[in-house]
């Protein structure tokens, strides 16, 4: 059974990031608020931790998780040829709610599942997501829901579907965002919206388009 932390006063905050770092570095699983939705998340360095977030939510590993990040910074130690157009949209989205999908480094020794070569990558606008980040490093982290129901937006729906799986969740009230991250698709010669999400193809586009780069929207 999971252990349920409040994050109303500093104290409380302070408990629940601890406990949730915690969990991570002992190979377990936490839910915890974002910017969008809840997430379940687990160390992207610890396959072990990943398959059993993939098992939790009924996921094979031909959906292999995005990661978290605490940093813009980290995207390099994370994704190569990072095309200049996607740090366009990194500096103006980031933290929000955009994902971006990237060639991954090939030294890095983990295993998200079937990612054929690539790495998708968040950094969200969440406080306490964020003092998570920072302590545990990049998390592996899905929408907090059994796949083909819908994402939880508050960590009784999250702990309701996840429960049984999970060591600690974060509870940080209602999601403030409560729509999922818009994904897009930087590995090619043109990005592409794979998921239509928080940010619209006119807010990305907005950025791109006076760099020549405008998206396409396979969303």
């Amino acid at each position: 059974m999971s252990e349920r932390y409040p994050t109303t006063t500093d104290e409380e905050r302070e408990a629940a990031v601890s406990a949730a770092t915690a969990a991570v570095q002992n190979g377990g699983l936490i839910v915890l608020p974002t910017d969008t939705v809840y997430g379940v998340g687990a160390d992207a360095f610890d396959a072990e931790a990943v398959r059993s977030l993939l098992k939790a939510k009924g996921r094979g590993r031909e959906m292999p998780p995005p990661v978290l990040v605490s940093s813009a910074t980290t995207l390099d130690a994370l994704a190569i040829r990072v095309p200049d157009w996607a740090r366009a949209l990194v500096e103006e989205f980031w933290p929000g709610p955009l994902t971006l999908v990237c060639h991954q480094q090939t030294s890095l020794q983990w295993d998200l599942g079937d990612t054929r070569g690539t790495v998708a990558v968040r950094m969200p606008d969440h406080p306490v997501a964020l003092e998570v980040l920072e302590r545990t490093g990049p998390l592996a982290v899905s929408s907090a829901n059994r796949t083909g129901l819908p994402a939880a937006t508050d960590a009784d729906q999250a702990e309701e579907m996840l429960g049984e799986s999970i060591q600690v969740v974060v509870d940080a009230g209602a999601s403030p965002g409560g729509e999922a991250s818009t994904i897009v698709d930087a590995t090619g010669e043109r990005g592409r919206v794979l998921r239509r999400g928080a940010l619209s193809l006119a807010d990305l586009n907005a950025v791109l388009e006076p760099l020549g780069a405008a998206l396409v929207d396979e969303g």
